[in-house]
């Protein structure tokens, strides 16, 4: 073989392993972002299950209050539907708007609870409230840090897969739509945990 032929090769071989080195780190940034929404995901299950246990105890104290207890639930409801549909469309940007929005709602919900509840002393010493309010004020900061972690994630992976030359290649690999950040309806609702204290 000639020298041009071996230095070919050598080209062949370089490009060979750096498209390799492409396709490993696409899928690896984009396991980090599946992971972090699995993370995110787990917060927010906790939440929806433990709102039905604040609506139990507020229930014995707030029997007049009927309309605003369903409306939690059902924003209950719908949070933890959208959940569903966004864990299987992740580079759906419909599917994680629908999920911010259901979570805005429910964090809506949540705020009209907690100002119909400060009608009610008893309630607001109630042992059990207080327990189910200090996990929830808690699941929420842990939502929102999975929240952020996951929109880091989807950046990076956005942010490499629409670089050169990964952006020429990345279609090949499986990898041709972004991914979608998880943004809420409500921009204060993003800085803002809801705020359930009794």
């Amino acid at each position: 073989m000639t020298t041009t032929t071996w230095i070919i090769i050598a080209i062949v071989v370089v490009l060979i392993i750096y498209l390799i080195s492409i396709y490993n780190k696409l899928v690896n940034l984009k396991n980090r972002y599946e992971n972090a929404f699995a993370q995110i995901e787990v917060q927010l299950k906790r939440r929806h299950d433990l709102i039905p246990n604040l609506v139990e105890t507020a229930k014995a104290y707030m029997s007049h209050e009927r309309e605003t207890l369903e409306a939690v639930i059902d924003a209950r409801n719908q949070a933890d539907n959208a959940l569903s549909q966004a864990k299987g469309n992740l580079n759906s940007d419909a599917a994680m708007g629908q999920l911010g929005q259901a979570e805005s709602a429910l964090g809506s919900a949540l705020g009209r609870l907690n100002v119909v509840m400060e009608a009610y002393p008893d309630l607001k010493a109630n042992q059990n409230m207080m327990q189910v309010s200090e996990e929830l004020t808690t699941t929420e900061n842990r939502v929102a840090f999975a929240r952020q972690s996951f929109n880091d994630a989807v950046t990076n992976y956005n942010s490499y897969k629409q670089g050169f030359p990964p952006v020429a290649v990345a279609g090949l690999f499986g990898h041709g739509e972004d991914a979608s950040l998880l943004e809420f309806a409500d921009s204060e609702a993003i800085q803002n945990a809801p705020k359930v204290s009794f």
